[in-house]
């Protein structure tokens, strides 16, 4: 058993495996490519036997037309201003082919957080949500806070998750520290 498995050991068979945003947008030579994708990657991959028939990917795509904050955003990162069916929104192999022949529900946002109605709709409003993914100090985090408020139950897995640098993620992982009980981070 990896650590990663053993990280998830205590977690209850009726938990959900929410896997954020592994994406092209993230690798590569992309603005947004996060250091250690890979590391989490290998991670996520030892979870996914586990959580057969209740995992759900999610991805983050730019709106078709950013309003408020997001405008001076996407000015910053004009690059992003793709469809949400463009290539740089695809997730990476190997989770593309599983989300398709395991069915497991894709749930694509505009906004960093992907906790609202549709990934309710998959998991049930009070859930058990194991996260991982990409970026721990942005999207994980944004997703973990939101789903914490709302009274799911949130474990977050740290060597399945990736920053935009190491100090940022562990900097967002001391964040998310601070919300225990609601937020444990194995």
């Amino acid at each position: 058993m990896s650590a990663v498995e053993a990280a998830v050991a205590g977690v209850p068979e009726d938990a959900w495996l929410v896997v954020v945003d592994m994406q092209e947008v993230f690798t590569g030579e992309s603005p947004w490519a996060t250091g250690r994708f890979d590391h989490a990657a290998a991670g996520i991959e030892r979870l996914l036997p586990r959580f057969t028939g209740r995992t759900v990917f999610t991805r983050f795509v730019a709106p078709e037309h950013p309003r408020g904050a997001w405008v001076p955003y996407y000015r910053d990162w004009s690059f992003a201003l793709v469809p949400h069916t463009d290539p740089l929104w695809d997730l990476t192999e190997p989770f593309a082919t599983a989300a398709a022949d395991r069915r497991d529900p894709v749930v694509t946002e505009t906004t960093f957080g992907k906790w609202g109605t549709r990934l309710q709709a998959v998991t049930g409003d009070h859930p058990h949500l194991v996260l991982v993914g990409v970026s721990t100090d942005c999207c994980v985090l944004s997703t973990a806070l939101a789903a914490a408020d709302a009274g799911a139950t949130v474990t977050v897995v740290a060597d399945a998750c990736a920053g935009a640098s190491d100090e940022d993620h562990e900097r967002a992982l001391a964040a998310m520290r601070l919300y225990a009980p609601l937020i444990t981070v194995v």
